[in-house]
């Protein structure tokens, strides 16, 4: 199954009906996507309500890939709020299994920050992720590019399947060490993750705080040609996973679900267990 998504869904206006409140954005986005990837989790660990929450207001079928916790990545900045990193691994756990139980875990991502290049150390803090978070599907996105470098490439690749890692499979500016080319390769057998960044080389590398960074470095709307070109790959990845995850973060500007949707166009992809909605008549 290839399964089309945004990143968060409180920011998407074209989803949203009319007479919806704040709190039934979810339950709106989920009418037109199958998937979500879950960013306040990288920002907290979030609490049992909020997960029953989202289970509750989303379709039996739908998925979420959930983002993990900075402080599990590398991301925090300054003392972790927990007595120990395996207290921290282990609250993280317990938050998603709410997810796993209800069968709506399509993954956790453990996305790296560009600072995590490819050395020994690393590797070995990879794979004490995995024993933390053992029994879980677990997806992981490098923002260093050493980790496909010539001398690197096919020993990452081994190295992802061995440990079962589902590949994140990125299509974002080519800006340097800090960020990484599109790879389309396949680790793991049942799934292969695919995010889609856009391609601002600029608002990729600028400077300033968090507010401003985000709104410039993810403002880019792809083209047909763009989007075209990511179908073949699509295919040729789902031939060899079971599962194809394409999620598109892209927001800034609004163009995430326009963008999403001609993708879902091209593809020929139409989904019948959505949540119910207003249908478009226009």
């Amino acid at each position: 199954m290839i399964y089309v998504g945004l990143t968060g869904w409180g920011d998407h206006p074209d989803v949203y009906q009319e007479s919806s409140s704040v709190r039934e954005k979810l339950k709106d986005y989920s009418g037109h996507f199958p998937i979500v990837e879950l960013d306040a989790s990288f920002y907290a660990i979030q609490p049992e309500r909020n997960v029953e929450k989202w289970i509750r207001e989303t379709p039996d079928n739908f998925g979420f890939v959930v983002k993990a916790y900075q402080g599990m990545t590398g991301h925090q900045r300054g003392d972790i709020p927990f007595d120990s990193i395996k207290g921290m691994f282990g609250a993280f756990k317990q938050s998603v299994l709410p997810f796993q139980k209800a069968q709506k875990l399509a993954m956790v991502l453990l996305q790296f920050p560009p600072w995590f290049d490819c050395r020994k150390e690393n590797v070995d803090y990879i794979r004490y992720c995995k024993e933390q978070l053992i029994d879980l599907p677990l997806a992981i996105e490098f923002r260093n590019q050493t980790w496909y470098e010539p001398a690197f490439k096919d020993q990452t690749i081994s190295f992802l399947k061995a440990e079962k890692w589902i590949h994140s499979v990125c299509d974002e500016p080519q800006a340097g060490e800090g960020s990484i080319p599109i790879v389309p390769i396949v680790t793991h057998e049942e799934a292969v993750l695919v995010r889609f960044h856009g391609r601002n080389v600029h608002g990729w590398t600028r400077k300033g705080n968090e507010d401003n960074w985000r709104e410039v470095r993810y403002l880019y709307d792809y083209n047909e040609k763009e989007l075209i070109e990511w179908t073949t790959r699509i295919h040729s990845l789902h031939q060899k996973t079971g599962d194809v995850y394409v999620l598109f973060n892209n927001n800034s500007g609004g163009h995430a679900v326009k963008n999403a949707k001609h993708f879902m166009r091209l593809m020929n992809i139409e989904y019948t267990t959505l949540a119910p909605r207003q249908l478009d008549l226009f």
